[in-house]
């Protein structure tokens, strides 16, 4: 039976078989040092060659970059080796020799890397940032599960805009209008009303003509929905998630985040309750510090960055302007020209992470609001059921899964949070 480098620790001075690919080989004089990899890990083979039948040496040496084997070894034990163990190798079985592999060990051009993104992902550095970006989502689902959220899953296809924007990719359903969804927001707000807390898991679509290092085309979203929690509730769920989440990769990818050179110091002070200041306080601190803001126009990333580096963690910003934000948001009850909601701005220059509100509750507002904002009130028609059949507070969120990846990997572009990007210009691989 195959074992995995990650298991090695459980068998230490064992025998034992893997399938494995070479990532690097060298040779020095009668010993040859294998650097194997398997997906789950790394580790190097040492090959004597005394110690091995000479075609065993030989097909050793014929081995190129990627190229595929099966080996056995004795697993030893080593506190210089990065993985903690090394290989000495017995026996080898190539099952492909690689051809010139097109990523060398050199620096190469992002557009080079983003066409052969297919092969990039098998480099130490991305591989690490995808194990960490599989034990973020692992996090995300395993506190909304053991805190009594049940997964739902809203349709891809939606007949209308969650946020009123005209950046939908539109196609046809048929005879009807439809569009890629922004958001499966309305939907779990829906499924709240059934299943009291609920979230969804999944991609959304942007047709937006940026290029910048926080924007991708097509991204994922976390979305709890929660009845009976208000503006309250709802900003203390997300600090405890994102802490829970962060927690979590420092325990379970050390490793990772080593090969990624990340600061562990500034993770390590991520822990609830996490600041907040309103929207009035932002603008005061951005005049303060001599920006030109105009109260009412919405935060871009330059002031995000600003008053971001002004706390040691995440920080709300709660409360914006009721004409800058979307159309479900229940205003301030004592003050109506602002909203009950929070984005959570990342430090170290990554901007927001989340946004949530609590929604409005009231169905004499919420059809005030679809005339506000253009709506139909025939397609936001169930929509509006949902005040006419047991309204009740609720409160939720979305959290953008590529952003939350760069932050605690400590990335300087969203292109590698995802294992292939959909960007402005590019749709290959």
């Amino acid at each position: 039976m195959l074992t995995t480098i990650a298991n090695l620790h459980k068998h230490i001075d064992e025998e034992v078989k893997m399938g494995v690919w070479m990532y690097n080989r060298r040779s020095s004089g009668k010993i040859q040092f294998l650097q194997l990899r398997d997906g789950s890990g790394t580790v190097q083979g040492v090959l004597v060659k005394n110690q091995v039948d000479a075609s065993i040496w030989d097909e050793a040496k014929s081995l190129t970059q990627e190229s595929s084997l099966y080996v056995w070894g004795k697993v030893r034990k080593d506190d210089r080796a990065p993985s903690g163990f090394e290989l000495d190798v017995t026996n080898i079985e190539v099952i492909h020799i690689a051809e010139e592999y097109p990523i060398a060990k050199k620096e190469h051009g992002v557009d080079f890397l983003l066409d052969h993104r297919h092969l990039w992902i098998r480099s130490e550095r991305q591989r690490a940032i995808l194990k960490i970006r599989a034990e973020i989502i692992r996090s995300i689902q395993s506190f909304l599960d053991s805190d009594g959220f049940s997964l739902v899953d809203p349709p891809v296809l939606t007949p209308s805009s969650c946020e009123g924007t005209t950046n939908l990719f539109h196609t046809k359903y048929f005879d009807e209008d439809a569009y890629l969804t922004q958001s499966g927001q309305l939907y779990m707000e829906a499924a709240a009303m059934a299943l009291g807390r609920v979230y969804s898991f999944g991609p959304t679509f942007r047709a937006e003509k940026s290029k910048t290092r926080r924007h991708l085309i097509e991204f994922w979203m976390i979305e709890p929905e929660m009845a009976f929690v208000d503006h309250e509730g709802n900003l203390e769920v997300q600090e405890k998630l994102v802490t829970h989440v962060v927690q979590s990769v420092l325990a379970n990818c050390k490793l990772e985040l080593k090969v990624l050179g990340r600061d562990i110091s500034k993770l390590e002070n991520i822990k609830a309750p996490f600041p907040r200041i309103t929207y009035d306080e932002a603008v005061e601190r951005l005049q303060k510090a001599g920006v030109e803001f105009t109260w009412g126009d919405d935060f871009g990333a330059p002031h995000e960055t600003l008053l971001a580096e002004q706390f040691d963690r995440p920080v709300f910003i709660t409360e914006y302007p009721t004409n800058i934000k979307a159309f479900y948001m229940k205003p301030n009850p004592n003050r109506p020209e602002v909203v009950l909601c929070a984005d959570m701005i990342a430090p170290e220059g990554y901007g927001e992470i989340i946004g949530g509100s609590q929604r409005i509750d009231d169905p004499e507002l919420l059809e005030k609001r679809f005339k506000e904002h253009d709506l139909s009130a025939q397609d936001y028609a169930w929509y509006l059921d949902l005040r006419k059949y047991g309204s009740v507070p609720h409160s939720g969120f979305g959290l953008g899964l590529e952003r939350t990846v760069a932050w605690i990997c400590g990335l300087e572009h969203v292109r590698e949070t995802i294992p292939f990007p959909r960007m402005l210009n590019r749709m290959y691989p």
